[in-house]
């Protein structure tokens, strides 16, 4: 049992399961835009490596990789992603580790080629479908896509969310941008003050760090808080919220719903400190007292 007065959820992998919406949008984005890319499975290597949060960002370095193979870079994808973990994590680590493995001649063809623009805009044709690419984006849509955002099933039981909203505060805290996590959090029956939600719209550093869940327990004036998550990032926030604020109780809750599962799954979430390991969001109130 683990004591929390209030509770924050991520919303991919939690609330809803987006294998077939941004996981899909990561892998086609990339096909589309380069004719090649990496298996839907290989995006967990990313998300284990750290730092990308962020699928835009994830699409951008799985194209790089994608790139920097074709002149000849030596790393196989799984070497790549654990020498971006050790290297930080995220985009700029797959910068640095492409860089440092590729001569001067070949970098450059690849960063001539490497288009971030471009793979967003049909990231975000893909994943939002034309109508809401046009009023999201504000920009008139080149591809004919219907929108894998529909194909979001939810997680939350709606017994469950009741019972979440009764025994405690409840937070969200997302890489997703506020409009999407919108359409997401409408879509499970989470109903949230704009000060109970950290989007990537909002000013603070994205997860790993500690700085939006410190913020949302500061404001819920809670003693001890549940962070539940999919990623090993997630839990690492929560590991770093209670370095930083060493006063409050900080328990990262990590659930297998997202790309992490089975044995194996557990077996990393414990090594990143997470203080339980739940199949589904649906058996926290459980977990909690």
């Amino acid at each position: 049992m683990i004591r929390a007065d209030a509770v924050v959820l991520d919303i991919d992998g939690v609330l809803v399961d987006v294998a077939d919406s941004y996981r899909r949008a990561i892998v086609e984005s990339v096909e589309r835009v380069y004719g090649d890319g990496i298996d839907r499975e290989e995006i967990q290597l990313f998300k284990d490596a750290g730092g990308f949060n962020n699928d835009w960002e994830l699409t951008y370095a799985a194209a790089l990789y994608v790139l920097a193979r074709r002149a000849g870079f030596p790393l196989s994808l799984e070497t790549f992603t654990d020498k971006v973990s050790a290297s930080g994590g995220g985009l700029g680590a797959a910068e640095t580790v492409v860089a440092d493995h590729l001569d001067p001649h070949d970098r450059e063809q690849v960063y001539a080629e490497w288009d971030c623009d471009r793979l967003r805009a049909v990231f975000q044709q893909l994943y939002l479908g034309a109508e809401l690419y046009r009023d999201i984006e504000g920009s008139e849509p080149d591809l004919d896509a219907p929108g894998y955002i529909h194909d979001e099933p939810t997680l939350l039981a709606s017994d469950v969310r009741e019972e979440l909203f009764e025994r405690f505060d409840v937070g969200v805290l997302t890489g997703r941008p506020a409009s999407e996590a919108a359409i997401a959090l409408d879509r499970v029956g989470l109903d949230l003050p704009d000060d109970h939600r950290f989007t990537m719209d909002d000013d603070h550093p994205g997860k790993p760090a500690p700085d939006a869940l410190v913020t949302l327990a500061d404001r819920f004036d809670a003693d001890s808080v549940a962070f539940v998550g999919d990623t090993l990032d997630d839990v690492e926030t929560a590991v770093n919220a209670a370095e930083t604020d060493p006063d409050r109780g900080y328990h990262g809750v990590g659930v297998l719903t997202g790309g992490l599962s089975g044995g194996t799954g557990r077996e990393k979430f414990d090594r990143a400190g997470a203080s339980a390991v739940l199949d589904s969001v649906n058996d926290l109130p459980a977990l909690l007292e």
